[in-house]
């Protein structure tokens, strides 16, 4: 098995978990925060989705410039959530098919303008910058739904609220 396709394999489940996730999401929650330095719902749900699009738009290229690649997903509706999550499962699956093992491993650049954040191999920065980040914030969303009272559905297994 290729790099690229274990990594697609791995993408493929963390992005049908991150839409069980959605799915439970309602507009009238967007502009809700547990804390005054907590972002607002929408935008941690909208930052878990721009992660997984991370994974086409930002891995394929060799420096990834906040200044130059970067606009924020502003959400205004639940719905805009989980068709833009779903609306980059093939343009990322299709950029990390064309990824071969050996570019795997070339330098890849994190930066915002002259500002070098990280430099790491692909191979790396797609665990460490997309999935992992993926997993950190989605894991912060569900503690949001649990807030909420909204049921949080299992990820890696049942949840609580499947067991009922």
């Amino acid at each position: 098995m290729s790099l690229s396709a274990a990594l697609i394999s791995e993408l493929k489940h963390e992005t049908a978990s991150t839409l069980k996730i959605l799915e439970r999401i309602t507009d009238e929650h967007l502009d809700w925060r547990p804390h005054e330095k907590s972002m607002t719902l929408g935008e941690l749900a909208a930052h878990v989705v721009e992660l997984h699009n991370w994974a086409g738009e930002a891995i394929s290229k060799e420096v990834f410039d906040f200044k130059v690649h970067y606009v924020p997903f502003k959400v205004t509706s639940a719905s805009q959530l989980t068709s833009k999550l779903e609306a980059g499962i093939a343009p990322n699956i299709a950029a990390l098919e064309a990824i071969d093992d050996a570019a795997w491993m070339t330098q890849w650049t994190l930066q915002a303008g002259d500002w070098v954040i990280s430099t790491m191999p692909k191979a790396a920065a797609i665990r460490f910058i997309v999935n992992n980040h993926i997993v950190h914030h989605r894991g912060q969303l569900t503690v949001y739904l649990r807030l909420l009272d909204i049921p949080v559905p299992g990820i890696y297994g049942p949840s609580a609220d499947d067991a009922n």
